[in-house]
């Protein structure tokens, strides 16, 4: 009977989630979808409304998981591919709708609440009371107090009490709960006082009248609410660097078809339709040029400022800017498969995704509402016995004010929306994070390793010198290397290669062939046995001599690379290449190091060529003849003698060190296989962007300690405020009222410390 060994496929999937008031809320989601069968992690963020889930897809299906979340209360639904939904998530659209009722209840609530504030403090009392004389009495005008306060109460208020009621069926307890709570105990506890002060005369204020809480309860939904609606437009704009992406494909396109040209609707289009772009238009999808000449504006996708003339042959990206000609472009990817697609995706991923430093926030606020809920009932049972009876309404208020202030609201947004706006702003500058944990790990990193060939380097290296043995002319030595070179696809060999092209040598067929990555070939022509390599790899072979090994030197030394080359056992000569340096590669360095960072080269060349380069750019600290394979190893001597190491490269060889580093930086011009190793990756062709996105993980790991801390020290230091332990010293007390604006600001405040990202300048 045959085994199935294969281990069980682990597929993912982002939902989007409506219905959430706070980190609880995304709690509960989290371990409600975590007791599932075939679930291995879930992610929930309240900041982005999206879970992002691990599953076993023989064992649970998306459909599934948007029920369990429906089931506990929520809306759910399964985000597009690429960013690009034909019709709006019912998630997306249930919370507008909750908005604009919001909106709806806020313009009701607040001119009620102001009155209900007027008449309680007695401002506008004499007036009224001299129109209509029964107002005088305490129990008429708390009878009025309260038919004001019931709209506010049960429809302004409504979003607070349903959701605590969702959650006492869910057995869970959330912002919702701490609101409905406070406000409801407030209210009731008027109302008793209202329809029968002779019951409770004896817990009157100290003061020895009747004292109500109907403008407290009022104030305090109303500025919640107020909160919560200026809380979801900033959030909004935190999350504008999604929809600036989406935005950027074009809702239709124009192609050529059998009957003329025709404009359809962008998703309908097909790979190998031909599309017209007029100037000034931007790329419905990814294509290739087959007519026309122009220049691309890439700057909302690569951050780079400066267009990129194309042609025919030429690649285009779909959501980029047509400048000035008119281009005929053949789709090659469409819809979630191109790479507008999946930038969204991966930032959308980003934004999702949870930083190690969010788990303190997350275990505080795992146990935070019940904890609060116990301390509300003993700050009322400490106030009761130390008052008696005649003191319950402080101890009422104190309890409120405990519920209220304590909601773990800025808590819970603290990380996550610093997450949003910072990823967010690496989309617009062209740096894209893979996820959070990336994020955190770059700004945390003391070593930053280069590539050379490539990364440091134009990557195309060109042929600068050919030093002939007799008999051999440079023509000869030319030819015989490229015929070798052409099976070979190491960059020196195209080189090779290329040279020959262009003085358009004739290339001698090969009879055999056979490479060692990173040493040389050897390759049989005519006959003969052709080497080529370094000296290392012709030493091995039994092909040495000292006059070709100091030509080889003495290229070295210039910062060239020499390729030594040997035929039918004699030497035949020297071929030096050279790869120029990226015009802005000395710069970066500069930034790194006055960051202080350690800057190290990392490279296969031999180490006088290396350490040439390395001088001129600034570079002081270079490993030498590592081989493709060593790479990785490199990496690990790096990270176990100067800590956390970033590494840069753009190549199928640099994958292996860039997944063994703490975080991988991949050049996007470069291979996909560097791409999909890779914690971060540079859309733009320039080593710049490299300190730039060092300086904003720093600067958004910075803000979220900014948030966190003033999240911490804002429960820290109004619980003990709310419940009264100044009041014997100071006499100083928190009302509930107060304690609900000092709530909605907390959360607010998180929000707008968060959106300063959005102002970041590398």
């Amino acid at each position: 009977m045959a085994v199935n060994l294969m281990p069980p496929a682990v597929e993912k999937v982002t939902l989007k989630i409506g219905g959430m008031s706070c980190a609880s809320c995304s709690a509960t989601i989290e371990q409600a979808l975590l007791r599932a069968k075939g679930v291995t992690a879930a992610a929930v963020s309240f900041a982005a409304e999206s879970a992002t889930i691990s599953f076993l897809a023989d064992q649970i299906d998306p459909d599934q998981l948007t029920d369990i979340i429906e089931q506990a209360g929520y809306q759910a639904q399964l985000a597009a591919p690429g960013g690009f939904p034909a019709i709006p998530a019912p998630a997306a659209s249930a919370r507008h709708d909750q908005e604009r009722m919001n909106r709806l209840r806020l313009r009701s609530g607040i001119p009620l609440a102001f009155l209900l504030v007027l008449l309680s403090s007695g401002e506008m009392l004499p007036e009224l009371a001299s129109w209509y004389p029964w107002l005088a009495a305490s129990k008429s005008l708390n009878i009025i107090l309260g038919l004001l306060t019931l709209p506010i109460m049960f429809w302004v208020g409504w979003p607070f009490h349903r959701g605590a009621w969702h959650a006492l069926l869910r057995r869970s307890a959330t912002m919702d709960t701490l609101v409905s709570l406070g406000t409801n105990a407030a209210f009731w506890y008027s109302v008793v006082l209202t329809l029968f002060p002779g019951w409770l005369q004896a817990s009157a204020s100290m003061h020895g009248a009747v004292h109500v809480y109907y403008d407290g309860v009022a104030v305090i939904i109303v500025l919640i609410l107020l909160g919560k609606q200026l809380e979801a437009i900033a959030k909004r704009h935190a999350s504008a660097a999604i929809r600036q992406l989406v935005a950027l494909r074009p809702p239709t396109a124009r192609v050529l078809r059998t009957a003329g040209e025709q404009e359809i609707p962008v998703d309908d289009l097909q790979i190998g339709d031909r599309m017209i772009i007029r100037p000034g238009e931007r790329i419905p999808t990814d294509g290739l040029v087959s007519e026309g000449t122009s220049s691309i504006d890439q700057s909302m996708l690569t951050g780079e400022s400066i267009p990129v003339s194309c042609g025919p042959g030429d690649v285009v990206i779909g959501g980029t800017l047509n400048s000035n000609g008119a281009l005929v472009v053949e789709a090659t990817r469409v819809g979630a498969g191109t790479t507008l697609a999946g930038i969204i995706d991966l930032v959308t991923a980003a934004q999702a995704s949870r930083a190690p430093i969010q788990r303190v926030a997350d275990r505080f606020v795992g146990v935070f509402v019940p904890v609060i809920i116990a301390l509300s009932v003993s700050t009322f049972l400490v106030w009761y016995l130390v008052s008696g009876q005649s003191g319950s309404a402080m101890a009422l208020a104190n309890a409120v004010a405990v519920l209220i202030i304590a909601c773990p609201c800025a808590m819970g947004l603290a990380t996550p929306i610093s997450i949003m706006v910072g990823t967010g702003k690496g989309a617009q500058l062209g740096i894209l994070f893979k996820n959070a944990e990336a994020l955190e790990t770059l700004c945390r990193v003391k070593t930053v390793v280069f590539d050379k060939t490539g990364t440091l380097t134009r990557g195309q290296p060109r042929v600068s010198e050919i030093v002939p043995i007799a008999p051999y002319t440079a023509t000869d030595l030319l030819g015989l290397a490229a015929s070798a070179e052409a099976r070979s696809e190491h960059p020196l060999g195209q080189a090779i290669v290329r040279e020959s092209t262009e003085r358009q040598l004739e290339l001698m067929p090969v009879e055999q062939f056979s490479s060692e990555p990173g040493r040389g070939l050897t390759a049989q022509l005519a006959g003969q046995q052709v080497l080529i390599g370094t000296g290392h790899y012709l030493a091995a072979a039994g092909w040495q001599d000292s006059a070709m090994l100091a030509t080889a030197e003495r290229l070295a030394a210039a910062g060239h690379t020499p390729v030594l080359v040997a035929i039918a056992g004699k030497p035949a000569g020297v071929i030096g290449l050279r790869d120029l340096p990226r015009p802005e590669a000395r710069e970066t360095i500069a930034a790194l190091r006055q960051l202080g960072l350690q800057v190290v080269m990392l490279t296969g060349d031999r180490h006088q060529t290396a350490r040439a380069m390395a001088h001129e750019l600034g570079i002081s600290q270079v490993r030498a003849e590592v081989l493709p394979a060593d790479k990785a190893a490199a990496i690990q001597q790096l990270q176990a003698e100067h800590g956390m190491v970033a590494m840069i490269g753009d190549g199928v060889n640099d994958a292996p060190a860039l997944a063994t580093a703490d975080v991988g930086i991949a050049i996007g011009t470069g291979t996909d296989v560097a791409v999909a190793v890779s914690g971060v990756t540079l859309l733009a062709d320039d080593l710049r962007t490299v300190a730039a996105a060092i300086k904003l993980a720093r600067a958004t790991l910075s803000n979220i300690k900014q948030n966190l801390f003033w999240a911490f020290a804002y429960n820290i230091s109004g619980i003990p405020l709310a419940a009264g332990v100044l009041y014997p010293a100071f006499h100083l007390l928190l009302s509930p009222a107060i304690a609900g604006g000092a709530m909605a600001l907390s959360s607010l405040s998180v929000v707008l410390n968060a959106l300063r990202l959005k102002r970041f300048n590398s």
